[in-house]
């Protein structure tokens, strides 16, 4: 009796071990958050890319089979956000063409070579905000400049704003947008591949701004 009292014992304290381990590992609160989508309440000024919070891909039809989808991997943004919300505000982004990921490497080098992108002589893709349309509730179409092989077109995109608030982590205050929209390819001089590789690229983009702290 006295071994099985023992083994009994030696059980609860490795289930209490264990279990202590557990709770040391496992964060004590769980996040709870909330944002808004009243464009009021975000005090005007200059935010940042969100150098860890952001996701541009394209998109483009191959051989009628998908649309192959490739990524940025470098890019930097800024936001100046103005008392009247979107409509008064304005942002500004640039893409490291030489970032492109297809998940190909063959297919990177032709891509940014110099019958596609050429980023040794265009290294950036870039687009500047010229109006914002409001249809309907933190949401609208944004229209501005982009600029991709050396060739400006103007491009609209849907917008929503998904909302501010501090984020609980960093402290930063911080807004959220998704955006999507499309461009010819052959309008920017980038025709190769055509029909193998289609001429309408959809544009996906997630983004988080931050404004840097007073003084920063």
């Amino acid at each position: 009796m006295k071994k099985y009292a023992v083994r009994a014992t030696v059980a609860r304290a490795l289930s209490i071990a264990m279990v202590a381990v557990a709770a040391a590992c496992t964060p004590l609160q769980v996040v709870t958050h909330s944002v808004s989508q009243t464009e009021s309440n975000v005090p005007a000024g200059q935010y940042t890319l969100d150098p860890h919070h952001w996701s541009i891909t394209f998109d483009v039809d191959h051989l009628k089979y998908s649309r192959f989808t490739v990524r940025f991997d470098r890019a930097t943004a800024q936001l100046d956000w103005n008392a009247g919300g979107l409509e008064k505000s304005s942002v500004t982004a640039d893409i490291d063409a030489a970032s492109v990921d297809t998940n190909v490497p063959l297919l990177d080098k032709q891509v940014k070579g110099s019958s596609m992108f050429d980023v040794e002589r265009y290294p950036q893709i870039r687009f500047v905000s010229t109006r914002f349309e409001r249809t309907g509730d933190a949401r609208g179409k944004l229209t501005g400049n982009l600029t991709i092989h050396g060739a400006t077109q103007p491009v609209t995109l849907d917008v929503v704003f998904n909302g501010f608030g501090p984020d609980p982590l960093t402290k930063q205050d911080t807004l959220g947008f998704s955006a999507e929209g499309s461009f010819s390819r052959s309008k920017f001089g980038l025709g190769t591949w055509y029909p193998a590789v289609g001429d309408d690229v959809h544009v996906r983009i997630q983004a988080e701004f931050v404004r840097p702290p007073a003084g920063a």
